[in-house]
């Protein structure tokens, strides 16, 4: 399954299998350990030591993740946001500064790669030494491109029960970010279902 970077950062806040919610950013070590995860999709931006977060990068990665989130909210309109923020978003102005001024942080240029033996390919060649913030810029460029291409029609936010997940619909048929979710919103329309008949019996 594709794995998009905008995606994974809007995931850090996700149902945690007990009836609620969880943030995978709430302390620097849970974010220290979120980006080693994302390293195949930051290639050439961690260390080779891999980075440590420290609250200040914390902080930054968890006020783009707001506005990353306000702005799928925007994009998955006019069907309701996440639940986990709905009532809490970001405006969408304030929104797209911050992720704008996140992106630009970090001047890039595209540099030519051909091997000898293949085809050849654009990298992005980042100006700036410090990793933290080669890692913000790059969180939110991942956004920009995401928000502004194919992917951004086909986003949805999971209905399932408890589940407060992003994700891009796959297929024509799809409602829901994985099968689990979809026997609990199946299971739940059951007894639902159930339960307005018993209801409507014993009105009766």
């Amino acid at each position: 399954m594709e794995r998009w970077l905008a995606l994974e950062l809007a995931s850090t806040i996700r149902h945690d299998g007990d009836g609620g919610v969880t943030d995978d950013l709430a302390t620097a070590r849970g974010a220290t350990r979120w980006i080693q995860a994302q390293a195949d999709l930051l290639p050439g931006l961690l260390p080779p030591g891999g980075l440590t977060a420290d609250e200040g990068l914390r902080g930054e990665i968890t006020e783009l993740r707001r506005a990353v989130r306000a702005l799928f909210a925007r994009a998955v309109s006019p069907a309701p946001p996440s639940s986990a923020d709905a009532r809490r978003l970001m405006p969408v102005g304030e929104a797209l500064t911050r992720l704008n001024a996140a992106a630009a942080r970090v001047p890039v240029v595209p540099q030519l790669d051909w091997p000898s033996e293949g085809a050849p390919t654009t990298r992005l060649e980042s100006a700036d030494g410090d990793p933290r913030v080669r890692l913000t810029a790059a969180l939110a460029r991942a956004a920009v491109d995401f928000l502004s291409g194919p992917q951004r029609e086909q986003l949805r936010a999971c209905t399932a029960p408890r589940c407060v997940r992003y994700f891009v619909k796959s297929h024509g048929r799809q409602e829901w970010c994985t099968p689990s979710c979809g026997n609990r919103a199946r299971a739940a329309r059951y007894y639902r279902r159930q339960r307005q008949a018993t209801d409507g019996g014993t009105a009766s």
